[in-house]
């Protein structure tokens, strides 16, 4: 019965990601939708970005181990992403009329900064899809009780996601997303309200138990280290993932700057709240089968709340439950497997093509999504990293390297080329340098690279610039 209703499911998100292909015309409808989605559809797409594996799967197992503290990446920097990215960036960006993240680059600094960070974000993208293709094959696994190796899920997985993908691009990411939004709001709570029923004292026990467990303690030891490890883990998320191109691809799809504004506010507040209903089910689990719980934190802590679901809820619940789920999972694996694409179509390939028309354009973007799709699902059938970490990780590239020249180019009259490829250079250069020799100094990596960035940037530009024609020559083409 239930992977009957899954099967069913997966094939409606087809049909309606198949159905949006419709309204593709042209490479402009491809990757921002037209730029005409209402705000209901934005607010949907911006809440989608995180509510992935990593929030059903990662982030609960995540807490269960070192609570609050252990997750202030996700939800907490992830879900500020979005609040930051509506009230600082969202009004601005958009005024630009811009196709991609990469255009922004190429407009303040120049086709050689434009190519370095459009690379990095394209980087910064193998973990993070890979990690959704990871977490299908996970539940394709738990679903037929084994019957399906979770390698074969990943490949079943990434072959419906692909494929809906390919053929409507941000129109199949919107509609899909805003029905998947939907299955994930109701399933979400109507399996929260199942748990919770199973328990004695309802919700405030849980919390109690949570409490004199000390999973509550969010802030780090008062040590310079742990200040210093809390601020790395925060920021990763919290400003690394804002120059990222499917959070610039969800709000600039808005039919007006206002509706951009609001829906990744809106977006981001609703992915706040309803990230802890997984953490909250997770933790369930300690007082409903804590024997369960143990034995599953020794080998798969991920496996706990899928678990719970399958042995200790009716049948409906699971449904509802995988239905979530796979909508949490497909909607975010659809738009991080679009981003990079069209990214790399746009401002790594398309200047080396010369004058194309927009209808073969489109077919080159298309075919770039599968090439991308398939290099990560090797990825994935590859990785061995927890889906928490590859999401985590994913982010550091484009803190140190794309994130500073972003801020600065938006709000710095005085931000330059050289600024941006001292900035780059520097915030890169520290944090490999650390990653390989110290990875657990007293510095996190990337918080190291990223003070090393903003010291490039202002170094870079208010020193004698020795590429400012260069800079001036560009931005004038535009």
């Amino acid at each position: 019965m239930l992977n009957v209703f899954v099967g069913l499911y997966l094939l409606v998100s087809i049909g309606i990601g198949l159905y949006a292909a419709r309204r593709v015309q042209s490479s402009q409808d491809y990757v921002v939708a037209g730029r005409s989605l209402p705000l209901y559809i934005t607010t949907a797409t911006v809440f989608a970005t995180w509510f992935g594996s990593e929030t059903v799967l990662g982030t609960s197992s995540t807490f269960l181990q070192e609570g609050l503290h252990g997750i202030v990446a996700d939800p907490f920097g992830a879900s500020l992403c979005l609040i930051l990215v509506g009230v600082f960036f969202a009004r601005k960006l958009y005024r630009m009329n811009l196709l991609t993240i990469g255009d922004f680059f190429r407009i303040k600094y120049g086709r050689a900064v434009e190519l370095a960070i459009s690379l990095a974000i394209m980087l910064s993208y193998l973990g993070w899809v890979s990690a959704q293709m990871c977490a299908l094959g996970l539940v394709f696994n738990v679903l037929s009780e084994g019957a399906i190796s979770t390698d074969v899920g990943i490949v079943i997985g990434a072959i419906i996601v692909i494929l809906y993908t390919i053929y409507g691009g941000m129109w199949s990411v919107a509609l899909t997303d805003f029905f998947q939004m939907i299955i994930i709001v109701l399933g979400m709570l109507y399996v929260g309200y199942i748990v919770t029923g199973q328990l004695e004292g309802g919700v405030t026990q849980v919390l109690d138990h949570a409490a004199n467990s000390g999973k509550f303690n969010f802030w780090p030891e008062p040590t310079l280290a742990g200040i210093l490890a809390f601020l790395g883990a925060f920021l990763t998320l919290a400003l690394g993932s804002i120059p990222q191109q499917d959070v610039f691809q969800r709000v600039m799809s808005a039919k007006n700057e206002q509706t951009a504004v609001r829906g990744a506010v809106l977006g981001g507040t609703l992915y706040f709240i309803f990230a802890f209903i997984p953490i909250f089910l997770a933790y369930s689990a300690f007082l409903i089968d804590e024997k369960m719980v143990t034995g599953l934190l020794t080998t798969d802590s991920q496996l706990v709340l899928p678990t719970l679901i399958m042995q200790h809820t009716p049948v409906f619940a699971q449904v509802m439950f995988f239905g979530a789920l796979l909508s949490a999972i497909m909607s975010t694996a659809s738009g991080t497997l679009l981003a990079p694409s069209t990214i790399f179509t746009e401002n790594v390939l398309k200047p080396f093509l010369g004058q194309v028309p927009d209808r073969r354009f489109l077919h080159i973007i298309r075919s770039v999504v599968l090439i991308f799709g398939v290099f990560v699902t090797l990825f994935a059938l590859n990785s061995e990293s927890s889906i928490f970490e590859m999401v985590e990780n994913a982010y550091k590239v484009t803190l140190v390297a794309a994130f500073v020249p972003l801020a600065a180019g938006v709000y710095w009259s005085k931000a330059n080329s050289q600024g941006a490829v001292v900035s780059m250079a520097l915030g890169a250069g520290v944090w490999i340098f650390l990653e390989a020799t110290a990875p657990e100094g007293l510095w996190p990596p990337q918080l190291a690279g990223l003070v090393a960035a903003i010291v490039g940037m202002i170094a870079g530009a208010l020193l004698p610039s020795f590429i400012a024609p260069k800079e001036q020559k560009s931005h004038k083409q535009q």
